[in-house]
């Protein structure tokens, strides 16, 4: 399927699907959750000295639940906010049962904070890939993706994005995707992905901090079944990530117990910077 042109009558506009749900649909009040989150991560030290960012991996619950963690990361991309120019941006898919990944046809996100258009070109550049489609039924209801927009928008300038939903696909078929939208400086990787779903407080922590071992020491396949959702995005950065001699630090790793849960069946989540 060949990308819709955005001056084309078919050009469409996805428009936020858990906005008021899993983050607050008021404009302002949204701006002002997202600014407090920010702030709070940048003053205890989570953008400390170290290489700009390459690649994010962030969690995409709901915000009560997974912001105060995800923001741990976004708050590295302080020195970053003029230069990123795209952001590549995957998640996997809770909704829909599909292989490969999938591309949206829309021209622009909307969101509370505005609309973020996407690169149409570099979505040109990878529909040869048989891996690769458009499926908008993917991306309608999807929140893996929607709920880091508002933290894109707060951190960065003028940015477009690539839209990636990841159903079925080896760590191969992901990185070969990620690698030829790989670019330079202008370029961010997002990894949307909780880590470990509905156990325990003692049980999730373990298993969590095992998946952690697994993403710092970039061995993909030290991730389990049940260790993140979106395990095969992350092997597939993991992949990448080590070919090209980088390195994982471990921001900021919590449960739904930590942040705003009971710890009888708690979600993890956990924050990465790539450099």
């Amino acid at each position: 399927m060949t990308w819709t042109p955005p001056n084309s009558p078919s050009s469409s506009v996805r428009p936020p699907a858990v906005a008021g749900q899993f983050y607050p649909g008021d404009a302002a009040v949204l701006a002002a959750e997202v600014d407090s989150y920010l702030a709070t991560a940048q003053a205890s030290g989570t953008d400390a000295d170290n290489a700009p960012p390459k690649a994010l991996i962030v969690p995409h619950a709901g915000y009560m639940y997974s912001a105060p963690v995800a923001a741990s990361a976004y708050a590295r991309l302080t020195p970053l906010h003029g230069t990123v120019r795209r952001v590549v941006l995957m998640g996997p898919s809770h909704r829909v049962a599909l292989s490969g990944l999938a591309l949206s046809s829309a021209t622009s996100f909307a969101t509370p904070l505005g609309e973020v258009a996407v690169d149409r070109e570099a979505c040109e550049a990878i529909l040869d890939l048989p891996q690769v489609h458009v499926m908008d039924e993917a991306h309608a209801l999807e929140h893996s993706l929607e709920v880091h927009l508002p933290f894109l928008l707060s951190c960065l300038d003028d940015f477009t994005i690539v839209p990636l939903v990841a159903g079925s696909a080896s760590a191969q078929e992901v990185a070969q995707v990620l690698e030829r939208l790989w670019g330079g400086p202008e370029t961010l990787i997002v990894i949307s992905s909780d880590l470990s779903h509905y156990l325990d407080y003692e049980t999730a922590t373990a298993m969590d901090a095992a998946t952690s071992r697994a993403i710092e020491t970039l061995t993909p396949d030290g991730i389990g079944e049940e260790g993140a959702c979106g395990r095969i995005p992350i092997r597939g950065l993991l992949t990448v990530a080590r070919e090209k001699g980088l390195r994982v630090q471990t921001v900021d790793l919590r449960n739904s117990g930590d942040t705003a849960g009971p710890r009888d069946q708690v979600v993890g989540y956990g924050s990465y910077v790539i450099s």
